[in-house]
């Protein structure tokens, strides 16, 4: 299955998402927005959500460089589900604009091995 970036209707939550995403045994890892003021924040969240392996360098290009190969969890389809995105875009729209962009970079170019990516951005 091809990696993809999609955003959610503003009517689906965060258990309408999980739901959805075992239903077609795909791995769910949510992403609370709630506390993802900064990049900073955004990035040790995304890191925690996946499982990052140590040497995570917490910017931009590495981020991107984690995503597009998740070596370390098991092959399938695994879902980031960012709940409340709103947060980090009302604080840091820089920081928004730029995870953003990085979410939907990896997600589109697909992965190296047998895990793929699919974000899901909810409208909350």
């Amino acid at each position: 299955m091809l990696s993809r970036f999609v955003r959610a209707p503003r009517t689906v939550g965060v258990a309408a998402a999980i739901a959805e995403v075992k239903e077609r045994g795909a791995t769910p890892h949510l992403l609370d927005g709630a506390e993802m003021v900064t990049s900073a924040a955004a990035f040790e969240a995304i890191a925690r959500a996946l499982d990052f392996p140590e040497g995570f360098g917490h910017c931009l290009d590495s981020l991107y460089d984690h995503l597009t190969d998740l070596s370390w969890l098991s092959p399938g389809e695994h879902v980031l589900i960012w709940s409340k995105p709103s947060v980090l875009r009302k604080s840091d729209a820089t920081s928004y604009d730029g995870l953003g962009s990085a979410l939907s970079d990896a997600a589109t170019d697909g992965t190296k091995g047998e895990a793929t990516l699919t974000v899901i951005m909810l409208d909350n």
